[in-house]
């Protein structure tokens, strides 16, 4: 496996280019202290996995918003299109020329808004937008008339999601007449319809398959007029591993790309995760029973212990909802946070934990050993879900990714 850092501004803050003098260059000669560590071969790996579970000639759209879920949106998205992703899926425009400005030219598609005038403005480069009102295509049509252009556009249909797109289950009369406005106005290329599912990573489908067979009612309604567009697509991570009905000709994974199960309806034992978070211990200290550790005193030891401090925090995206809950592991041994979590340091018991000193590796995600403190695990103490505590990550921690030699992106 190969180690090295990314000077493409892969996540939003980074640096724009490459070290240009002694003071930079030592930033990057070798890992700092705490660190994003990224393993491109497991994500190569899940893409295999989900391109498996693919019906017969379904494509796959690599969904690489919020910077690829903390993983870095550049190197994901390369490694996904050199293992057969066939689009690229973002949330907002900003994503899109981020990866245009690093070379990608893939088809992508936008998930949220767009204005008029930008949509205009990327159609040149490949990037399809989201149509979600009859109102909104309207503008989009009148701007690319002016423009003498053609804008590729999917739409987007509310099935039961209740976020955006044309509400179906709500006026199914009402939806079918301004689909077929919007596939009529000038200066607009239909090449896609999709819905998306607000529960498939849940045990019970019940509402998912009320969701699919809405959305398929639509597509039946649109062919009997051959209106279908060329690219239908509806199944997320979950769906795309558990319901194959719902792969129609393109499937739309997000999390499980990143190794990370959508939720408990979801078997995801042959994915890997991808991310790992390490740091190193900056300061140990012998500490007496009675000592107080942290900002408001909360943790006192009930015994003679060592504490070590590392340098990570909530400015990190560490939460502060870890505080007194969380562990770390050291040397292949878990310890628990002492205190509350600071914004730059957080502090660790590691009194039972023999011969501990400064330097020593600290692994605060990821695995050593036999042990593993998992994404699942923090989002659990925060009362949140894996996809806030990858995402969440801030660009103070540097990227670093691993790839196995001969899996080059």
């Amino acid at each position: 496996m190969t180690l090295f850092y990314s000077h493409e501004p892969v996540r939003p803050g980074s640096p724009a280019g490459g070290p240009k003098d002694p003071l930079r260059q030592s930033l990057f000669s070798r890992p700092p202290h705490t660190r994003i560590e990224v393993d491109l071969s497991a994500i190569a790996r899940n893409i295999q996995v989900l391109k498996r579970h693919c019906r017969p000639g379904a494509k796959l759209m690599a969904v690489v918003k919020a910077n690829a879920y903390g993983h870095g949106a550049v190197h994901v998205a390369n490694t996904a299109l050199a293992g057969g992703a066939d689009f690229l899926g973002v949330a907002r425009m900003s994503e899109a020329v981020q990866l245009l400005d690093s070379g990608i030219r893939a088809p992508m598609l936008i998930f949220g808004d767009v204005w008029p005038q930008q949509a205009v403005q990327g159609q040149a480069h490949g990037i399809r937008i989201t149509l979600t009102s009859l109102a909104s295509a309207r503008a989009v049509s009148a701007a690319a008339f002016s423009h003498d252009c053609t804008v590729t556009a999917h739409i987007k249909i509310d099935t039961g999601m209740g976020r955006l797109g044309l509400c179906a289950g709500v006026n199914m009369e009402q939806t079918m007449a301004d689909l077929e406005a919007m596939m009529q106005l000038e200066n607009l290329a239909i090449e896609g319809i999709y819905t998306h599912f607000a529960n498939a990573d849940a045990i019970d489908k019940t509402h998912t398959k009320r969701q699919l067979a809405l959305f398929s009612q639509v597509l039946d309604r649109l062919a009997e007029k051959s209106l279908v567009p060329e690219i239908v697509h509806a199944a997320n991570s979950a769906a795309t591993l558990e319901i194959p009905e719902s792969h129609f000709t393109m499937v739309r994974p997000g999390i499980a790309l990143y190794g990370l199960c959508p939720g408990p309806g979801v078997n995801c034992t042959d994915l890997t995760p991808a991310l790992s978070i390490l740091s190193r211990i900056i300061q140990v200290k012998q500490v007496p029973k009675g000592f107080a550790v942290s900002y408001g005193s909360t943790h006192v030891t009930d015994r003679a212990t060592t504490i070590a401090t590392i340098p990570v925090g909530y400015a990190d995206g560490y939460s502060r909802l870890f505080s007194a809950k969380a562990h770390m592991l050291v040397k292949g041994n878990r310890a628990k946070v002492a205190g509350r979590v600071c914004m730059d340091f957080t502090m660790i018991d590691v009194g039972h934990i023999t011969d501990v000193r400064l330097g020593d590796e600290v692994v605060i995600l990821g695995s050593r050993g036999s042990d593993t403190i998992s994404a699942d695990e923090l989002a659990k103490l925060a009362h949140t879900i894996n996809y806030e505590i990858v995402a969440g990550l801030t660009s103070r921690m540097p990227v670093f990714y691993r790839k196995a030699h001969g899996h080059d992106t």
